[in-house]
């Protein structure tokens, strides 16, 4: 920052300008007119306007550098904008930046282009694949144009993405390791009990091809579809992926990726935690030796006659810390309705040994009372208004309670099908209701057992942050290898997403964190700063709070955000 002086043929102007860059390009800018020599020698009383201005400019300078300073920016009503300039920019993503760089993806994506000797710029394009998944997930094409509403602009092309896409599928193994490896230097990885789920993802085409193979949709769609297999830790961080085809059976799919974590991972202790339709004796077999054990959920429905019996018997119930057993069938609503009641025994199937636990909560029999009272409502509904509805339905399908007859209440043949409610079916689902059942090879407390299958939740908290949230489907690409490297981004962005979380202390929803990221928009004013756009409240506080860095001024100085960046990639 300097003083200037403007000669014309009546006056000699003061100017207060500094030097800035604009599109990459070093000019000076007018920081404030400080007026003419006559002017100021008329409001000084005789003080000289160069020594003056000399002191003026110096006390601005030392403003600046302390962030202090007022900045006064003009508009001008009659000045048209310039064509494709752009002012608005997000950074909620530097918050993400942060613990992409702690996470050391950085340092990964360098060792990658030493052993491929590309040109491009690895890390540019898989820190913006990342950014632009969490908080504008689009296609690759559209990801290329949105990531230059971050402050930091790319310095790649679209062809850089989908050649980047191939090496990053390449090494898709050795970044879910490195990344394992790093992460426990900024985050506790509870690997001691790991949980284990499968989801599918579909596409809108119709022709079978590589990975993508028509199977069963989790979403009941009839497209080709490919599966991925997740483990997640115990403190709900994902922990490694596979992608494999549409049509493999999920339960083939658990052993080869734990073998993976085996040897990448240098992790051998642990339970794996499933639900029922992953926990195939051979799976539950492999996690029965060495120092290995597994809880999986157990269908009541399907245990032998004289287990389902005694599951189902309403004596010989425990509480935890109580000596007494209880009858389910004699118990006080009020006073038992947030306890969870148990009993256990060992059974031995398929020359394995394991511990069957059962519990029944008042609770959740409410729970499953309402479920059905409103499918039966919406049966009632349908049979009155719309039977044209009434075809082929699933398991959870509330059409499921209705009957089909073709006789009359007199035995004779009707001419049409007879809808009505299927009473017989209601009551054979009644006697489950507040039951649920686990099967083990541990040892332990029931009560510990349980706790950690209710955390089962969080990793299908994870595929619908992946479905909804990062829009993970459907998937455009259509090359395999293109294919496993969209969801390597998505792997690690929802890494990244699960750390910020918990950094924010697990208060705020989802949403509400990503719309708060989404909207931390800030106009930039040439040569000063960023002015921000977005309404500051509890959660952008704890954000600054917790990485350490601020961006909620009135206007953040270049040089400031230039320090943030800094910030955000120690």
């Amino acid at each position: 920052m300097r003083l200037s002086f403007s000669k014309s043929k009546n006056a000699t102007s003061l100017y207060v300008i500094k030097d800035v860059v604009e599109n990459n390009k070093r000019t000076t800018k007018v920081v404030e007119k400080l007026g003419t020599l006559d002017d100021l020698e008329k409001k000084l009383n005789g003080q000289d306007p160069i020594e003056w201005a000399k002191k003026y400019v110096q006390d601005l300078y030392e403003k600046e550098k302390e962030e202090k300073r007022e900045v006064i920016v003009k508009y001008s009503q009659s000045k048209m904008i310039k064509k494709n300039e752009q002012h608005l920019y997000n950074g909620g993503y530097l918050f993400i930046q942060q613990i992409y760089y702690a996470l050391g993806l950085h340092k990964i994506c360098n060792e990658i282009s030493r052993k491929y000797k590309f040109t491009f710029d690895l890390n540019s394009i898989l820190s913006r694949l990342i950014y632009s998944r969490i908080l504008f997930p689009a296609s690759k094409l559209a990801t290329n144009q949105l990531s230059k509403k971050f402050i930091e602009q790319p310095n790649f092309e679209l062809q850089h993405i989908y050649r980047a896409l191939e090496v990053i599928a390449k090494e898709s193994d050795f970044i879910q390791s490195e990344l394992y490896k790093n992460s426990l230097k900024i985050s506790k990885r509870n690997t001691g009990v790991l949980y284990y789920d499968c989801t599918n993802y579909f596409f809108e085409i119709e022709q079978e091809d590589g990975l993508k193979q028509y199977g069963i949709s989790k979403e009941h769609r009839p497209s080709p579809i490919i599966q991925m297999g997740l483990f997640m830790d115990g403190n709900g961080i994902p922990l490694a992926f596979s992608i494999n085809k549409g049509n493999t059976n999920e339960q083939v799919t658990l052993t080869p990726l734990e073998k993976q974590i085996l040897a990448d991972f240098n992790l051998s202790k642990f339970i794996v935690c499933t639900e029922a339709g992953l926990a195939s004796i051979n799976n539950r077999k492999f996690n029965d030796k060495d120092d290995r054990a597994f809880i999986t959920t157990q269908s009541i429905k399907k245990l032998k006659k004289h287990l389902r019996e005694w599951a189902l018997d309403s004596s010989g119930w425990n509480l935890n810390n109580d000596m007494k057993t209880y009858d389910i069938s004699e118990l006080d609503d009020e006073k038992y309705k947030d306890r969870i009641f148990y009993k256990e025994r060992w059974i031995k199937e398929d020359g394995l040994e394991q511990k069957l636990i059962v519990t029944y909560s008042i609770k959740y029999r409410d729970y499953q009372q309402q479920i059905r009272n409103n499918q039966v409502e919406r049966a009632i509904k349908t049979i009155d208004t719309n039977p044209t509805k009434l075809k082929k339905n699933t398991q959870n399908d509330y059409k499921k309670f209705i009957s089909k007859t073709h006789c009359t209440s007199d035995g004779e043949i009707a001419e049409k099908e007879i809808f009505g409610i299927d009473t017989e079916l209601i009551k054979k689902e009644e006697a489950f209701d507040g039951f649920y059942a686990v099967c083990t090879n541990l040892e332990d407390d029931a009560s510990k057992v349980i706790k950690v299958n209710k955390r089962r939740w969080e990793i299908e908290e994870c595929f619908r942050i992946m479905k909804g949230e990062f829009k993970a489907r459907p998937v455009y690409l259509s090359r395999d290898d293109r294919i496993e490297a969209h969801f390597t981004t998505c792997f690690i962005s929802l890494i990244i997403y699960r750390i910020l979380e918990k950094k924010l202390g697990e208060k705020y929803t989802c949403n509400e964190i990503l719309t708060n990221l989404r909207e931390m928009n800030f106009y930039q004013v040439n040569g000063e700063g960023y002015i921000p756009t977005y309404i500051r409240n509890n959660l952008t506080d704890d954000l600054h709070e917790g990485f350490g860095f601020r961006t909620d001024y009135q206007i953040v100085s270049t040089q400031q955000m230039k320090k943030n960046f800094k910030v955000t990639k120690k």
